[in-house]
């Protein structure tokens, strides 16, 4: 196999699955490396995503591991083989890598949750809104880069949009939808977006207003994507130099408990809709 430069996050992902598979049968590198007929530098590779595998490999090593759970083996050997190249490929060497690595997540999702405390998601927002917000970086983003990153952001609703779309549920607090990143008018026109997107069967909103008592929470925004089993679930919450990929199950267990808390304290769906065109109204 051809060395990878800058594996994926999903080809990370799927070498940090097997390695997790190896730890948990008590095994070192080296002992599964023999078992599977080739070096310790050559499994590290295969665990930190520099090179690919086949099918067989993958059955190989999760023969070896003692694993027993088919769904989790079958997602991994379709995450060994996919060679998808999606829309998000177009980007590369154009925009920085977890733009197109969040791309490829959704792709790959059973469902997408989000909880936002400053910004619109953004599945939700339109294209003047996604400029000013990358518009306010520092240092400023050269202005081709900045329309690409606006175009980059439109595309990736395609995982809301028919024919097939997800399951998304988004918890929106309401300073998020109070901050003007635009002018009034933007900020109108994007109300009015979030709401008409609320109507589909597919896609619920919860609002956390200002007057709730007790909550605590308002640091805790983050994306979360299910995978085809879930132990491939994925976290993804902003780092200094871009997105952070979280895939550990504790880690993951901990995501889950915390959307179930930040849920509980929102809205309701229809209260939320209410909440945001009566916010709509008073612009």
């Amino acid at each position: 196999m051809t060395r990878r430069r800058q594996p994926t996050a999903r080809q990370m992902r799927l070498g940090a699955e097997l390695q997790r598979l190896r730890e948990a049968a008590g095994l070192k590198g080296r002992e599964a490396a023999a078992a599977l007929g080739t070096d310790s530098a050559r499994l590290s590779q295969i665990e930190s995503g520099v090179v690919g595998m086949s099918e067989n490999t993958v059955r190989r090593l999760a023969a070896n591991y003692a694993c027993t759970d088919q769904e989790l083996i079958e997602a991994l050997v379709a995450m060994a083989t996919d060679r998808t190249r999606g829309w998000w490929e177009e980007y590369r060497g154009l925009l920085p890598t977890p733009f197109l690595d969040i791309a490829e997540l959704e792709h790959h999702a059973t469902y997408r949750l989000d909880v936002e405390f400053l910004h619109v998601p953004g599945l939700f927002q339109t294209e003047d809104y996604a400029r000013d917000v990358f518009s306010y970086r520092v240092p400023e983003v050269p202005e081709g880069e900045l329309e690409l990153r606006v175009q980059h952001r439109m595309e990736r609703k395609v995982i809301i949009k028919e024919p097939a779309p997800i399951p998304y549920e988004a918890v929106i607090h309401e300073a998020a939808l109070r901050i003007r990143v635009g002018d009034r008018t933007a900020t109108r026109t994007q109300l009015s977006r979030v709401l008409e997107l609320s109507e589909a069967d597919h896609i619920t909103v919860r609002v956390i207003p200002f007057d709730l008592d007790g909550f605590a929470g308002a640091t805790n925004a983050m994306m979360y994507a299910g995978g085809t089993v879930p132990k491939l679930d994925t976290a993804v919450r902003d780092a200094p130099h871009g997105a952070g990929f979280i895939g550990s199950e504790a880690q993951l267990g901990a995501f889950r408990t915390l959307f179930r808390k930040v849920k509980a304290a929102s809205l309701e769906p229809p209260r939320s809709r209410d909440f945001i065109h009566k916010l709509a109204k008073e612009l």
